[in-house]
């Protein structure tokens, strides 16, 4: 159980109403960032019946959140798809505002990444003398460094998910706390790859040792633009590395991020088999930590999953397709060599990412091939994933939620004027 700060105790035993708190998450990622948050505040005493909405995802949702808004709406990347996606965008951000300053007025705003959206409505929130709340810094590290003048007029506080993040912030002045990765405590620091290839085979209705041989996880992404531009260099992936290892029994596992995904992930299945019907690929609704941790090896796109197959202690290959302008404008505000996390926290190419005019079949297959032909260079690479791990475990959670509830106290003392 979770001890409340003293003076929010007392306010709360007063009979003071139970304060309300609006969070926005912009895709599964930041879903999945922000439940075990909104489960921690059910343990605070008094906080169970704390009203939380805004936009978030089925994990939220399951916490506990009332989403008004389709998360949906926000879940593009990059400068192209956004463009096409504005419109609704804007029109989702202005109803939002208005209801958070009006009937819906939170006593706290809890922003969950996608920080082009939530910084704007965090700025206005701010003014309004709304407390925002940022979980998840923008990769000001990165690139577009810049904006970290207007996360210091948006955001009161800002709960980073990496540890080198709050140097940053101390030297521009903006408060901020580093409250670890939620994913390090939901991962177990050793994997089980034999328990979860027998979850997974009941799974799928196949004998065990059809798990047996290699199992290479396969993520394309959370979002429709990736399997479009992304997904089928995978599929000719798999078609290959299944001819140049024809004497090895090799399983392909695809988790489906979103129900929405399903359809054309299917298309492309139904044609890999026409090329080759012995192939073995298996689509999975969601099970994204199952399948990785029964894996011997991961091709992925790059973003918050790279970080989760990391955490599994598993060698991947990372790659990602956006449209030539958006990767143009990219280029050009970028800082760092690399875009996979692994490689980002560990300062260095530890994994290979294969990107644009790179992601080619022939270079993927290539690289994953290597992988799974080196044992020893695995065994160094996971070492190296054990000690980033352990630096991100941290009750992130608790973290955050007291983070909120300390913010709520600060408000209420001063609406009091004790």
């Amino acid at each position: 159980m979770i001890s409340l700060p003293p003076l929010l105790a007392a306010l709360f035993g007063n009979g003071i109403t139970l304060p309300k708190l609006a969070c926005v998450a912009g895709e599964p990622s930041g879903d999945l960032l922000a439940a075990p948050v909104l489960s921690a505040l059910n343990q605070i005493p008094d906080m169970s019946g704390l009203e939380v909405y805004g936009i978030g995802g089925p994990r939220m949702q399951a916490a506990g959140m009332r989403s008004d808004w389709p998360m949906e709406t926000l879940s593009v990347r990059g400068y192209v798809e956004a463009i096409k996606q504005l419109p609704a965008i804007l029109k989702l951000r202005k109803e939002l505002i208005q209801n958070l300053l009006n009937e819906g007025r939170p006593d706290v705003y809890l922003g969950i990444d996608a920080p082009d959206f939530n910084l704007g409505v965090e700025l206005e929130l701010r003014k309004a003398g709304i407390p925002t709340l940022h979980l998840v810094s923008p990769s000001i590290w990165a690139w577009r460094a810049g904006r970290i003048k207007k996360i210091s007029q948006a955001v009161e506080r800002m709960l980073c998910i990496f540890p080198f993040e709050t140097e940053i912030y101390d030297k521009a002045g903006v408060a901020s706390t580093y409250v670890g990765h939620p994913l390090a405590s939901e991962i177990p620091l050793e994997p089980n790859t034999h328990q979860s290839r027998e979850k997974l085979s009941r799974y799928l209705n196949i004998p065990e040792a059809s798990l047996d041989g290699l199992v290479i996880a396969v993520l394309p992404g959370s979002r429709g633009s990736e399997i479009e531009l992304i997904a089928p260099v995978f599929f000719e992936t798999m078609q290959l590395l299944s001819e140049r290892l024809k004497g090895q029994k090799l399983n392909f596992l695809i988790p489906v991020a979103t129900p929405r995904l399903r359809e054309p992930l299917e298309q492309l299945l139904l044609k890999a088999k026409n090329g080759n019907p012995d192939i073995q690929i298996h689509l999975l609704d969601g099970m994204a930590d199952e399948v990785l941790e029964a894996s011997d090896a991961v091709l992925i796109a790059s973003g918050t999953a790279t970080l989760q197959a990391a955490l599994w202690k598993k060698p991947m290959v990372i790659s990602y397709k956006v449209p030539w302008l958006t990767a143009q404008i990219m280029k050009r505000q970028g800082y760092l060599p690399y875009v996979g996390l692994p490689n980002i926290l560990c300062g260095e190419f530890v994994v290979p990412e294969l990107l644009q005019n790179d992601a080619t079949s022939e270079n993927l297959a290539s690289a994953i091939q290597d992988w799974l032909e080196n044992p020893s260079k695995v065994a160094k690479l996971k070492e190296r994933f054990a000690l980033m791990h352990e630096s991100l475990r941290r009750p992130t959670g608790l973290l955050v939620a007291q983070a909120v509830a300390q913010t709520i106290a600060k408000q209420r003392k001063n609406k009091s004027g004790r």
